[in-house]
């Protein structure tokens, strides 16, 4: 594993402090609004008016569309060639930090050929690594380094329990460690239909070979109306709205 160069992040926005702040805040949005509605309006306008303007545009805008999900497609192809070969030990993975374990998952997942991104920090309520399969499942990764062999406990998995579906939106939750989880830990992910892996499935998956969706038995695609959410949530970048204090559905009696 080369050792990768921290990013620096831009600061993100505060939300207004007080009743001025939200009604400044609320003007600005409106304004915005207001011009971006009247610019697409315009150029709509002048599109349908022009058609030796509209439909080069047109053209143009699919041919963009296109190329995109082709370099995105190629780039992920590059990514998972690179990575194929990619085995690590269960002694390579002690050894780590837990930056570097997080990081280790996250080009495990590339190496199976999920669209994997690192998200892990502060504040990252319970996901440390995100990705999506190729059937459409959306798969939130919460990673547990340790280096005195401390067993993750049942706290962990009610944390990713709250967010793992309402915060990221999930279709699969898992908890990964190099260590192992205490039998409360096991009970509730269970109850939860959250996954588990500890250091057996750890090492199959990174020292043996076998893919993350072999372990997941990810094997059926996902329901379109689900793949079509997960694009438009993708594109547009907003936040799940919370629908259930249980992940995966009901709570098992």
């Amino acid at each position: 594993m080369t050792r990768r160069s921290r990013r620096a992040r831009l600061p993100r926005p505060r939300k207004p402090g007080d009743l001025t702040e939200w009604i400044a805040a609320g003007f600005i949005a409106f304004a915005a609004l207001w011009a971006a509605f009247h610019a697409a309006q315009a150029a709509i306008e002048v599109i349908f008016s022009h058609w030796y303007i509209g439909v080069p545009t047109g053209m143009g805008v699919a041919g963009a569309i296109a190329a995109w999900w082709w370099w995105k497609a190629a780039a992920a192809r590059r990514r998972s060639a690179r990575l194929r070969d990619l085995r690590l030990t269960l002694a390579d993975l002690d050894a780590m930090s837990y930056t570097a374990f997080e990081w280790a998952v996250h080009d495990l997942m590339l190496r199976d050929g999920i669209d994997a991104r690192h998200v892990g920090r502060r504040g990252d309520k319970a996901a440390d690594v995100i990705g999506h399969d190729r059937r459409g499942y959306r798969i939130v990764v919460q990673c547990k380094h340790t280096t005195t062999g401390k067993k993750v406990g049942a706290s962990v998995i009610y944390t990713v329990n709250g967010t793992a579906g309402p915060t990221h939106n999930a279709d699969v939750a898992v908890v990964v460690t190099n260590g192992s989880f205490t039998r409360g830990a096991r009970e509730q992910a269970a109850d939860y239909r959250i996954h588990l892996f500890g250091r057996e499935e750890l090492h199959r998956w990174a020292a043996g070979g076998t893919s993350v969706q072999e372990l997941l038995k990810l094997t059926t695609p996902l329901r379109p109306w689900r793949r079509l959410r997960h694009t438009s949530m993708r594109l547009i970048r907003s936040s799940a709205t919370p629908r259930s204090k249980t992940f995966g559905g009901n709570r098992r009696r």
